[in-house]
């Protein structure tokens, strides 16, 4: 049997560059237009939580496209799906850009969401597939990692340059940039060597075993909760900081997304240390500091409150790394479809939280939001207990 991937493997360093890469290309196609949600409301005349279905569309797009991976999960190949996804979901990000009508490009982001689904779950699964176990927290980490450089450079590009140009012209940009990366990524990630069940047919029942695991069902649950926490966090704070008293500009607005720069430390370290210490104790320490930063958000210092927003960001990419990689080891099931699963509930997260927030900020202002996503995240609390006992 061919040997797995170690860190003195020669395809060591270039496996991690592309999974990287990719991790960036990926978020950063699916979460840049979320500092322009303001703009959207402002140019197609719609309310903060309608404007908010850009991104949300996009992760119910993802969400969608996971069911149909999770079927396939066994015959589908791992290379070839995360190539694809990365070049057409860049080509569809040039498209939203000429597109005139909001509700266009609503469905366009729905289809990019789609495409861009098969990355992440085919990410997870080629590591825990190619990768020495011994490493794959590590591994992990340094992937979600580029996801957060992803999540910063996208977000903070298209902010600055929708001040300097338009939303448009930054987009296309952006769209551009992330198709020359997903053609270069064709020949820097090793050929999969240890993707099993090729023959294998779609089995339904198969994917619905997955949540009879009260277990994964745990893990599940704390993704879609801290991912829906983050997305709304996101998603509104711009209208806060755009608004009296702080009165930012756009561009001063997209610099918060430096605060990914927390999340790409927390991924890297808290994939480490999960790997020393147990999935258990990182997970808790981090769903603890994502507490902390919703509270630190609401105080009126603008300084207080973007320190709560990288509490938030760094307990988030911590929580995710560990998380994602704890599912791993709670079944034997193929790896594709435990990822896919995963996958699906974190962005049905993203989805539903991140638009939801919406109507609190409407009615109630920020402090609105901040109640409603301490309760979200109070949920996933009592889910990490109960798996704490069961394990």
């Amino acid at each position: 049997m061919t040997e797995k991937i170690s860190r003195r493997s020669k395809k060591y360093f270039a496996a991690n560059v592309a999974l990287f890469l990719g991790g960036l290309v990926t978020f950063g196609a699916e979460y840049c237009v979320q500092p322009i949600i303001p703009v959207f409301t402002e140019s197609f005349g719609v309310e903060p939580a309608s404007a908010s279905l850009a991104v949300s569309f996009g992760t119910a797009g993802m969400a969608c496209s996971m069911i149909l991976i999770a079927l396939f999960a066994k015959v589908l190949p791992r290379k070839t799906v995360m190539t694809f996804a990365l070049i057409l979901a860049s080509v569809i990000a040039i498209l939203i850009a000429v597109s005139d009508n909001f509700g266009v490009i609503l469905a366009l982001r729905f289809v990019q969401g789609m495409w861009l689904a098969g990355f992440p779950s085919m990410a997870f699964a080629y590591i825990n597939e190619e990768f020495d176990a011994k490493i794959i927290g590590a591994v992990t980490g340094i992937y979600v990692a580029g996801t957060a450089v992803g999540g910063l450079v996208g977000r903070m590009s298209l902010s600055f340059l929708t001040d300097v140009l338009d939303w448009r012209t930054a987009l296309t940009i952006l769209g551009v940039t992330y198709l020359l990366i997903g053609l270069a990524f064709v020949f820097t990630l090793p050929r999969p060597k240890h993707l099993v069940g090729q023959q294998a047919n779609a089995s339904l029942p198969d994917f619905v075993k997955l949540f009879r695991n009260e277990n994964l069902l745990a893990v599940y649950g704390v993704a879609a909760a801290i991912m829906g926490v983050f997305v709304c966090t996101y998603n509104f704070i711009s209208y806060v900081l755009l608004a009296e008293p702080y009165e930012l500009s756009q561009t001063q607005v997209g610099l918060i997304y430096f605060l990914f720069v927390a999340g790409t430390v927390a991924s890297a370290v808290m994939g480490r240390l999960a790997d020393k210490v147990g999935n258990g104790k990182i997970l808790l320490v981090s769903l603890l500091v994502m507490f902390a930063g919703v509270g630190l958000t609401c105080a009126a210092s603008l300084a207080i409150k973007l320190l709560g927003v990288g509490f938030v960001t760094y307990g988030f990419f911590g929580a995710h790394s560990t998380a994602a990689a704890w599912v791993g080891k709670l079944s034997t099931a193929d790896k594709a479809r435990l990822s896919a699963g995963y996958m699906l509930v974190y962005y049905v997260g993203a989805s539903v939280v991140g638009t939801a927030g919406g109507t609190f900020l409407s009615t109630f202002g920020w402090t609105g939001v901040a109640l409603f996503m301490t309760a979200i995240l109070s949920i996933a609390l009592v889910l990490y207990v109960k798996l704490l006992r069961s394990t």
